[in-house]
């Protein structure tokens, strides 16, 4: 339902100046946290693992939202299903945080157990006239699309994702994600406001000057630049650039990998990007010689020259390529924490040590996670300090966070703030 009287957070969605930042009390206060972890992570898509995050019959994932539990699993009949980590009884959690294998679920309070299917078969001590059919597991919506799990926890999920369905389920094909690995995963607590996280995400501007890992692989023009504050000779080459784009972006599509930009941002509920990029120098990989890391490529994959499928949405950024794949989840903890949970996957088959070096594998965005981590950290003490004032975002590199505040602003006005 929505608000009926105005909350002291629609004054500061109105100080928002179009073409600035936010203002500090959108990354500071407590009660703009809540409101947000109401609006963007309960009635809107988000997006919390993968189908190989339980690869096998019984294998289970707790992914914890706030104050919400949810159990991603795969059941007896090789299904994915996602319910409520919340007993029907009196509410206790069957499984703790992370992962874990089941046979069925029981509440360790009372045992009353589930089916993987989230059917009660079993509560003790109810009496016969007991209806268990009433108390099954409360089911999640959710979509995989291309073997990225995405929930919505409100009755009435955005239909916008269709989408994001339409267009990635084609992208995501050769890569196989419903049948890839996870080599490494890491979660990284930044101490700064979810939205802070995410607009970093958003921008290459501080690449150059932080990211000397990733910019081995990884090339700050896609994100824009100013061509008038350029050298002649920066200039050419960023027209060079370009030029390059349209021609390779020309010549993946018609060998049949779909590559041009595909946006769906203000304007929409769900909000998501994708876009095939150019990987720079050897140009197969993001690893720290830009070579790839694994010799067993993902999925059906025969070509390592096919770029960066990037996508992100409003809660997750994720690179495929030929080799394997990165995938992070953002998932705010309070209002200056965040937590970032990053994957690195590749093909189901691959071995360490004989067809992947983990360290090669991981090495370029376990130091990128960190330094932007450390950026986050920075950025939020200096929003707490009572001389920030909402700066003006750059029109060539920044206008993906004009986009991105702008639909920010627009969402919570939508649900009454």
């Amino acid at each position: 339902m929505l608000n009926t009287f105005p909350s002291p957070i629609s004054a500061i969605l109105d100080q928002r100046a179009d073409g600035h930042s936010l203002p500090a009390a959108l990354y500071t206060q407590d009660e703009v946290f809540r409101a947000d972890l109401e609006v963007f992570f309960r009635r809107h898509w988000i997006y919390v693992g993968l189908e190989c995050d339980v690869p096998e019959a019984g294998d289970a994932s707790v992914i914890d939202i706030g104050t919400t539990s949810l159990i991603l699993l795969r059941d007896d009949d090789e299904q994915i299903r996602v319910v409520h980590n919340v007993c029907r009884h009196r509410g206790t959690r069957l499984l703790e945080a992370g992962r874990t294998v089941v046979s069925k679920l029981v509440c360790p309070y009372h045992q009353w157990t589930y089916e993987l299917s989230g059917e009660l078969v079993h509560a003790p001590h109810m009496g016969k006239d007991f209806d268990k059919s009433c108390h099954n597991l409360k089911p999640v919506h959710f979509k995989s699309i291309g073997g990225l799990i995405y929930v919505c926890l409100s009755d009435k999920p955005p239909d916008d994702i269709a989408m994001l369905e339409h267009v990635m389920e084609e992208r995501l094909a050769p890569y196989d994600i419903r049948n890839s690995k996870i080599a490494f995963q890491k979660d990284v607590i930044e101490d700064g406001n979810w939205k802070l996280t995410m607009e970093n995400n958003r921008e290459c501007y501080h690449c150059a000057a932080n990211h000397p890992e990733l910019c081995v692989s990884f090339i700050d023009l896609d994100f824009g630049f100013d061509p008038e504050t350029l050298s002649e000779e920066d200039r050419a080459e960023a027209e060079d650039h370009m030029r390059q784009y349209a021609e390779r972006t020309s010549a993946w599509e018609a060998d049949g990998f779909p590559s041009r930009a595909v946006e769906q941002l203000a304007g929409n509920e769900t909000n998501f990007r994708t876009q095939r990029l150019i990987i720079a120098g050897a140009g197969e990989s993001q690893t720290p010689d830009a070579t790839a890391a694994s010799s067993k490529l993902m999925g059906s994959m025969t070509r390592k020259d096919l770029g960066d499928t990037h996508l992100w949405g409003h809660n997750c950024w994720n690179h495929f390529m030929g080799d394997h794949a990165v995938t992070a989840i953002v998932i705010p903890l309070s209002a200056n924490k965040t937590l970032v949970r990053t994957k690195w996957l590749v093909h189901k088959d691959a071995v360490e040590g004989v067809d992947y070096d983990l360290d090669k594998l991981t090495d370029v965005w376990i130091a990128t996670t960190d330094q932007d981590a450390d950026l986050v950290a920075r950025s939020q003490r200096g929003v707490e300090d009572p001389a920030y004032v909402p700066g003006p975002y750059s029109p060539f590199t920044e206008s993906q966070l004009d986009n991105f505040a702008t639909w920010y602003v627009e969402r919570m006005r939508a649900h009454g703030y």
